[in-house]
């Protein structure tokens, strides 16, 4: 499970580093309340499509 998640990141290194900066950004830094909405929707919908495209529990 581990391995299909990884190759799933490496797959798509622009998500996933969009992923990663609006998660670190996120969580140390304190941005404005409207704009870390935004940026907990964009992640959200990041969550989802990852979701979507590694299948990992997929019979």
């Amino acid at each position: 499970m581990l391995k299909k998640i990884l190759d799933g990141f490496i797959d798509h290194p622009l998500l996933t580093s969009l992923f990663a900066t609006d998660f670190f950004i996120l969580l140390f830094h304190r941005p404005p309340f409207l704009f870390s909405l935004l940026m907990l929707g964009g992640l959200t919908v990041m969550c989802m499509y990852f979701g979507q495209k590694l299948a990992l529990f997929k019979d």
